[in-house]
């Protein structure tokens, strides 16, 4: 089969690998129809190493089930399903608290099962991983879908995590997909007012589709006093930090009122942050977030994808073959392309 590997910062190729196969009965197979480029694989893309690579890549995808292990239930040969960027048993005390993420029998797709940037894709805990979708389902709804094994539900756990509430004022630090969807989540959460950090105008006004109330490009220093200034110089009861960099922390450090919530879904590229008398105890500001169980919302948030009653799939706006993923990972770091939609 065809798959993507990261060979160190800026080489990305598509290559035959071998296909994969069941190596335990909890196993399944999964042929991928489609999966996509996330904006944290840009991360290894500026700063893997020739040492620490080849690594496989893509951690969402959408397919049909091939071949299942002789443990798993529930399931069977052809059906449409979704996979969380997690697998989890879904059965631990960890699942049963909606901690996926944290499941001992759990990981990552990509580093030490396979990526899915690929053709076909080995599901550890398949049982309790797969979710099933409709086989009958619009082909126009696969990229909305596909945005359930990560950028939607991550944008929903950082709203979930700072518990949006009807009539909320929040802030939400970066114009990626993953911002956006949280943008979304906010919305359906019942925020009233939803600021939206971010400079890219295509993006921006899809963020402003999504449920937006303000837009602030500005950064830094600048951008923080620009929300005080919107919100009587207080800041937001929530901010959603959807970027993963220090200045993006800093930012949100800086926009939240007293009292207040930063929910970080964006994977920290650093380890020392303010937390201390003047930034976060003082003022009696709450840290949350972290990686998304996507399992424990992708029941939840699926009606509405099915019914078309939200369109997260409108974060794709440019779709590729799997062959051209390096170009998808190109136009992504150059902000040409929001998202990048992959297609075997």
């Amino acid at each position: 089969m065809r798959a993507t590997y990261m060979y160190e910062a800026g080489d990305v190729r598509v290559q035959d690998a071998p296909d994969p196969v069941i190596e335990q009965p909890t196993d399944a197979i999964v042929r991928v129809l489609r999966s996509c480029v996330c904006g944290s694989d840009l991360h290894p893309y500026h700063s893997l190493t020739a040492a620490d690579g080849p690594v496989p890549m893509g951690h969402e995808f959408l397919g049909t089930v091939e071949e299942l292990g002789s443990e798993v239930s529930g399931l069977q040969r052809g059906d449409l399903v979704v996979a969380p960027f997690a697998f989890a048993d879904n059965t631990c005390e960890f699942c049963r608290a909606g901690l996926h993420t944290s499941c001992p029998n759990g990981g990552f797709f990509a580093a030490g099962v396979g990526g899915a940037q690929a053709e076909a894709v080995r599901v550890p805990q398949a049982q309790g991983t797969l979710v099933k979708l409709p086989n009958d389902v619009d082909e126009k709804l696969l990229p909305s879908l596909l945005t359930l094994a990560d950028v939607y539900g991550t944008g929903y756990h950082a709203a979930h995590q700072a518990r949006i509430a009807p009539g909320d004022s929040v802030t939400v630090v970066g114009d990626g997909a993953v911002g956006l969807l949280a943008v979304l989540s906010a919305k359906q959460l019942g925020a009233e007012r939803i600021i939206l950090m971010g400079r890219h105008r295509t993006r921006t006004d899809l963020g402003r589709h999504f449920g937006a109330t303000d837009v602030v490009p500005e950064r830094g220093e600048e951008g923080v006093a620009k929300v005080r200034d919107l919100t009587g110089g207080h800041g937001t009861r929530a901010v959603l930090e959807a970027v993963g960099h220090l200045p993006a922390y800093e930012m949100a450090v800086g926009t939240v009122r007293p009292g207040g919530v930063i929910s970080r879904v964006g994977v920290p590229q650093y380890e020392d942050a303010p937390v201390g008398f003047g930034s976060l105890f003082g003022p009696n500001i709450t840290l949350t977030g972290g990686p998304a169980p996507v399992r424990a919302y992708i029941d939840r948030l699926l009606p509405a994808v099915l019914d078309g009653t939200v369109d997260p799939g409108l974060v794709f706006d440019r779709t590729l073959p799997l062959d051209q993923a390096p170009e998808g990972y190109r136009a992504m770091d150059r902000r040409d392309a929001l998202k990048v939609l992959l297609t075997p």
